[in-house]
């Protein structure tokens, strides 16, 4: 009993010693609503990042890593068209969130396109036609008297279209259309080789007048030595076994001057004698 008794005088003792304890701490950090002391020199604490903040990017850089290895592709690609730089695999995954070093069928697919050049440890966009500027653009086109197509051309620099409409404007080029493709094709017009034909030549070609049926164009053409693109007789031979009616042949109206006729150039009546 004794024991007992002592072991209760002792922690009686302890519980006054902690709380005179905690009393002094308190006095000593004067009005505070029980924030420790911080000292004078210290930096404020960093406001804390809420995961929420971040949710949406980390979203779309999640979205863009499990894309197919074609879209990536594509992301890499017109990041090197648009900037024209090369890139680190770092870079790249900074600039557009594709990580090239942790997916290795776009490391291989990347390396090995024909849009793309890799030197060993960079990136960049690799043209059909490794040009610079205007000069370099003519001298080309001059290469190719049969003509180049514009497509080909659209990706050497980013100003080449703008020098080709400059080239076509000053006539060192011409640009037509293919009817075929619908793509438009460049043409050098070489100025040292100026071609002049006579008003004579002229009239004589809007003056010839075709045959309106097919086979005598390709009668014609034949006669010049020329192979016909067309064979109108095995067409129609083919038509008539399928039971498809020929087309009737529409006469061409003869325009005349009538009463009803309204006249553009009123002013001079001699163009209209009959």
């Amino acid at each position: 009993m004794a024991s007992l008794q002592e072991s209760l005088q002792r922690f009686k003792k302890q519980q006054e010693k902690c709380q005179s304890t905690l009393s002094s701490i308190a006095a000593r950090a004067g009005p505070s609503k029980g924030a420790p002391p911080r000292p004078a020199n210290a930096k404020p604490p960093a406001p804390a990042v809420k995961f929420s903040n971040d949710t949406e990017r980390l979203q779309h850089i999640n979205s863009i890593r499990k894309a197919p290895v074609g879209a990536q592709i594509k992301r890499v690609i017109d990041l090197l068209l648009e900037t024209r730089q090369a890139f680190t695999p770092e870079q790249i995954n900074e600039a557009c969130y594709v990580d090239i070093n942790g997916n290795k069928a776009v490391f291989d697919s990347l390396r090995n396109n024909l849009k793309v050049y890799y030197d060993g440890n960079r990136f960049s966009y690799k043209s059909k036609h490794a040009l610079k500027n205007k000069d370099q653009l003519l001298i080309l086109i001059r290469k190719f008297p049969e003509g180049i197509a514009v497509i080909d051309l659209k990706d050497a620099y980013p100003t080449v279209m703008e020098d080709l409409q400059a080239l076509k404007a000053a006539g060192q080029i011409w640009l037509l259309s293919n009817f075929d493709s619908q793509e438009d094709i460049a043409f050098p017009n070489d100025p040292r080789v100026p071609i002049k034909v006579d008003d004579d030549l002229k009239q004589l070609f809007r003056g010839i007048e075709l045959p309106r049926d097919m086979l005598d164009i390709e009668k014609d053409l034949q006669k010049n030595g020329m192979k016909p693109a067309t064979n109108t007789a095995k067409r129609r031979a083919m038509a008539q076994v399928h039971g498809i009616a020929p087309k009737p042949k529409t006469k061409k109206k003869k325009h005349e001057i009538s009463k009803r006729t309204k006249l553009t150039n009123a002013h001079l009546p001699e163009l209209f004698k009959l």
